[in-house]
């Protein structure tokens, strides 16, 4: 392989790597629960049938240690070996999905916890290896909810379908919620409001519409599953929008925050009012607003053209008193 393309692989593999299929959902309401799996190979806590029991829910002190077990099925002809490891999870920047560090970074919390009793696993066609696996949480580990998955990464590099030569390697988890005991302390915060027009030069002759952005933060130890609603209001209070938003991501994992926007379509050519967004969860509420001043720049500068004019008549017409006068 040359060597311009063994360098890249060497970049770009551990960020490909953090694209895990099943572990990454979109940010619309999240499916029924079932087995993390990608068609080939399934991840999933042992209980009997796959699916029974697709995630781990865990509760635990801090100091104590628990036992548990994680099957890898193979839906292939051919064996499989994969790294079996622990990953943090974190909500993604683009749309807030649940994802999970790769083997390379540090983790943290579960990631660092978990255990696996065999780090590498060859799975037999149509056949399923389980592995048993410890939990130790540290005496320091701060109450709440610390979210991760029990990752099989599959040793083989895959070519990318593309013209540069890029190795894809593929990753199936089962998620871990874990709940350390002890105070649980819920937060949500919106953040940073803005808003921007596109609208056209000449009022009536085009669409006109606004782009809603906010960060939207966890700032408690509990995972969120949280709602956002949208008002807009012009002059004098009228109610122009009203509406809850749906492109937010059904769970938001302790301080973890996330940028979101949101289109709205329609917005007044000329208008000035308020924007509020309005975060509830599980006993919080909080909102953030933002004023705006929608004038489209044609009817700007005729304003200050007229008003330009204006005050120059209004000088000569002083000047000419004053001369006048004399």
């Amino acid at each position: 392989m040359p060597r311009q393309h063994t360098r890249l692989w060497s970049v770009l593999l551990p960020v490909l790597a953090a694209l895990f299929a099943g572990l990454v959902p979109g940010i619309s309401p999240a499916p029924p629960a079932r087995a993390a799996e990608n068609g080939e190979w399934s991840v999933y806590p042992s209980a009997g049938e796959a699916g029974k029991r697709p995630y781990f829910y865990l509760t635990a002190d801090p100091g104590t240690r628990l036992t548990d077990r994680v099957t890898i099925s193979n839906k292939t002809e051919s064996p499989l070996t994969f790294r079996l490891y622990a990953a943090d999870a974190y909500n993604t920047e683009r749309d807030g999905g649940f994802a999970v560090r790769t083997r390379n970074e540090k983790q943290r919390g579960v990631g660092a916890w978990i255990r696996p009793g065999r780090g590498r696993v060859t799975v037999p066609p149509r056949g399923s290896v389980t592995v048993p696996y410890t939990l130790t949480v540290p005496e320091s580990a701060e109450p709440g909810d610390h979210p991760g998955a029990l990752v099989a990464l599959d040793e083989r590099i895959s070519p990318s379908a593309g013209a540069v030569a890029v190795g894809v390697q593929r990753a199936v988890g089962a998620r871990v919620y874990l709940r350390v005991n002890g105070p649980t302390v819920p937060g949500l915060a919106v953040e940073d409001v803005r808003l921007s027009h596109d609208r056209p030069l000449v009022p009536g002759t085009g669409e006109s519409s606004a782009l809603i952005s906010y960060t939207l933060h966890n700032r408690g130890n509990v995972t969120l599953n949280p709602k956002v609603a949208l008002k807009a209001e012009g002059l004098f209070g009228r109610d122009l929008l009203a509406r809850d938003l749906r492109k937010i991501p059904s769970e938001l994992l302790p301080r973890q925050r996330i940028r979101l926007t949101e289109r709205w379509s329609g917005a007044p050519h000329i208008e000035w009012g308020e924007v509020r967004l309005t975060a509830s969860a599980e006993d919080v509420r909080e909102s953030a607003r933002v004023s705006y001043f929608a004038l489209p720049w044609l009817v700007a500068l005729v304003l200050v053209a007229v008003l330009t004019g204006t005050g120059v008549w209004a000088r000569m017409r002083l000047k000419a008193r004053g001369r006048a006068r004399g």
